[in-house]
């Protein structure tokens, strides 16, 4: 089972990143998705969800209307595209899987730092 994410990075504030998370090892379509983050000095949170098929998204009151998650089942990959980023969004984000058994999965994590 892997998770790999890719996309971060460096930008200033008001910039975009796309996050990209690849799956493979499972059954992709037929896990939620999540991305979470933790910002330095910070317990790790959740960020934004969708459900096995795509139909259903959450997001964190911090990110709503900035973030926007989806995924391509053809592809096993999950997405998160951040725009408007302010210096609070700089932390690592991780890609995690879940099923309706509770099997998890985490990926390593990619940078995003934000800052002029």
């Amino acid at each position: 089972v892997q998770l790999v994410e890719s996309g971060g990075g460096l930008v200033q504030p008001g910039g975009s990143l796309r996050l990209s998370c690849a799956a493979s090892g499972f059954t992709f379509s037929s896990y939620g998705m999540s991305w979470y983050r933790r910002a330095p000095g910070k317990e790790r949170e959740l960020v934004a969800r969708i459900s096995s098929t795509g139909g259903s998204t959450n997001y964190a009151n911090a990110v709503k209307g900035r973030f926007t998650i989806s995924r391509d089942n053809a592809k096993n990959t999950v997405y998160l595209q951040m725009n408007s980023l302010k210096s609070e969004d700089k932390a690592v984000y991780y890609c995690n899987a879940r099923d309706y058994s509770g099997t998890v999965y985490w990926g390593q994590g990619t940078q995003v730092s934000v800052s002029a």
